[in-house]
């Protein structure tokens, strides 16, 4: 309560003893109803965080125009590790990581940064960037069951509605009629897709059950550090020395990718998956291949077959279903 709403009662020693019992009960009221508005913070980072990433998709699909996919991938990433480093040394909040931070360190950096973001951008060479986008995010095909038989989580009847809705997309996405199976480079780019949303369930479980003791925004740096040094050699002996342009457009694209898509976005999803049960996080990820999708048939003018769109309309609802709780 405020000063001005105290000052304005009586004295408690004054109040009968009910009536002192009713005013404990109002102030404990007015505690729990002001607690959703402090945690609408979090919420609203983890919303634009998904916005975000949805426009990094047809922007990726924009930059791989001018430079090869792992060489796009290693400059993302050292884009965002000095933004974040500059940052913490300017706050005086730079810290080596802890040894139990180490598995964190090394799944997050190796698997979601360095192994889903190459997969994806090779992947986007030979795909639309709004299929890309939707394939690589149906992590909770691999979260679910973990979660259930691994670790006992408890799933709400309405998060179940909201996981049967968006499983029915992504099937609707993967169906025969969908793919053309005589391309090989196709069914390959697909396969890698599928494969980088298994790396980012690991993650996702990992982060849940496995928690490290430093926040995500100290350990975001030094993530990105380890997934840009693995990723730069292999992207020199893989494609040769760097293949950028140097164009006004790369740059512009890996301003975007870099500082926001990157520094900002990882952070932001990281910090929510360490407090989110892993079978909401999965599903609430969805959302950013469906803004993704809309995001490149406004900006590339994408045109999405009727499996797409109906896939893409069944995990807005599941997302929906879950996100409400």
């Amino acid at each position: 309560m405020s000063a001005s709403a105290t000052n304005s009662c009586p004295a408690s020693n004054d109040l009968p003893a009910k009536r002192q019992i009713g005013v404990a009960v109002v102030a404990a009221e007015v505690g729990v109803s002001s607690r959703p508005r402090l945690r609408c913070g979090p919420a609203l980072l983890l919303g634009v965080a998904i916005l975000l990433w949805g426009a990094n998709w047809p922007v990726m699909k924009v930059g791989l125009g001018h430079v090869s996919p792992l060489w796009f991938s290693a400059s993302r990433f050292a884009m965002g590790a000095a933004c974040l480093f500059v940052w913490q040394m300017l706050r005086r909040e730079l810290r080596l990581p802890e040894r139990a931070d180490l598995p964190i360190v090394a799944s997050i950096g190796l698997l979601q940064m360095m192994l889903f973001t190459a997969l994806g951008a090779v992947a986007m060479t030979h795909l639309p960037a709004g299929r890309s986008a939707i394939l690589s995010y149906t992590t909770p095909i691999w979260v679910l069951p973990a979660a259930l038989l691994l670790f006992g989580e408890r799933i709400e009847r309405r998060r179940w509605v909201g996981i049967i809705f968006a499983g029915l997309g992504v099937l609707l996405l993967l169906n025969p009629h969908a793919i053309d199976w005589r391309d090989a480079q196709v069914v390959g780019a697909n396969a890698m897709l599928l494969a980088a949303s298994a790396a980012w369930a690991l993650c996702i479980l990992h982060l849940r059950y496995g928690r490290a003791p430093s926040p995500a925004i100290r350990l975001a740096p030094w993530q990105m550090l380890l997934a840009a040094m693995v990723l730069a050699p292999l992207a020199r002996a893989v494609e040769g020395p760097f293949t950028g342009d140097g164009t006004g457009t790369l740059w512009v694209c890996l301003a975007f990718v870099g500082p926001v898509a990157t520094a900002f976005c990882f952070c932001a999803v990281n910090a929510a998956s360490a407090r989110l049960p892993a079978s909401a996080m999965s599903t609430l990820m969805l959302a950013v291949p469906v803004s993704g999708l809309a995001f490149s048939m406004a900006a590339l003018r994408e045109s999405p077959g009727p499996d797409l769109i109906l896939g893409a309309a069944a995990i807005v609802l599941g997302v929906a279903a879950s996100a409400r709780s």
